[in-house]
């Protein structure tokens, strides 16, 4: 699940960023940044954070019409807050990186900003079809407790960050099966019809 979010979100910044050959990572961004296979460029992706939304939780079932007129009914799914730390590294043998870094993020951040929901063309693997859409959002709120402490921890120098934070649903239950779908009621109205003449 989360590696097919992560193949969605490459998607997406790979296909509306205007810059080429910029390359997009999940790597841990310490102060071993850039790993091998990564060239710069490169926006860091960074998934540090993975939780329920209790805000969006929903204790209720929903019954799900299956081929040929069956149903069944299924808890709705939990909902989960995916929290990414957005970093840019830009080259840098570049005549100025820091203010490359700035740019790649300024850029990266439009196209985060674009969508409130991630558009269905981007999703990867099992979010393909995913319902409800995934939410998403770049936000001031930071489940980290301090971004120095952060940077102290990841032995690296600070650089500016996006938080950017996407909501999945996930099915935790298994669906039960209820019978055959109903398509129609019959209501008798009179006196005596349940008698015979």
């Amino acid at each position: 699940m989360f590696q097919d979010l992560d193949a969605t979100l490459a998607a997406l910044v790979e296909g509306e960023l205007a810059l080429p050959g910029i390359t997009i990572s999940f790597a841990t961004p310490d102060d071993q940044f850039p790993p091998s296979g990564v060239t710069l460029p490169a926006i860091a992706f960074f998934l540090y954070d993975i939780r329920e939304n209790h805000e969006l939780r929903i204790n209720q079932w929903e019954n799900v019409r299956q081929p040929p007129g069956m149903v069944t009914r299924r808890r709705v799914p939990a909902r989960v807050d995916c929290s990414y730390l957005v970093t840019a590294w830009p080259n840098e043998s570049a005549p100025n990186p820091a203010q490359d870094e700035h740019r790649l993020l300024g850029d990266v951040l439009r196209v985060l900003l674009r969508h409130r929901e991630i558009p269905e063309d981007y999703l990867r693997g099992e979010l393909i079809g995913h319902q409800p859409p995934l939410r998403a959002l770049v936000t001031a709120e930071s489940q980290l407790q301090g971004i120095g402490e952060f940077w102290q921890a990841m032995g690296g120098r600070p650089k500016a960050v996006l938080h950017y934070s996407v909501t999945l649903s996930v099915d935790v239950f298994d669906s039960t099966e209820v019978g055959p779908e109903v398509t129609e009621t019959v209501i008798r109205v009179g006196r005596g019809v349940d008698q015979e003449s």
